[in-house]
């Protein structure tokens, strides 16, 4: 399974688990949101490097050099 799929299944999984605790009235706080706003985080990082890794790296070494270059 590769990241970018993995990443997702983690983020519905987390969602699901907050729908089924609210569902049951127990109330644990914000805490639930900001792990599914860390997990859409991620999730959202990790499909940006598997579609445009390659070309973020070629966008860093290119500024790396232009920095190095006028040393």
């Amino acid at each position: 399974m590769n990241r970018a799929v993995y990443a997702l299944h983690l983020l519905l999984h987390t969602a699901a688990a907050g729908v089924r605790a609210r569902a049951d009235g127990r109330d644990r706080g914000d805490v639930p949101g900001w792990v599914l706003v860390t997990l859409m985080t991620a999730g959202l990082v990790v499909g940006l490097w598997a579609l445009a890794g390659p070309r973020f790296e070629a966008l860093f070494t290119q500024a790396m050099d232009t920095v190095v270059g006028q040393l």
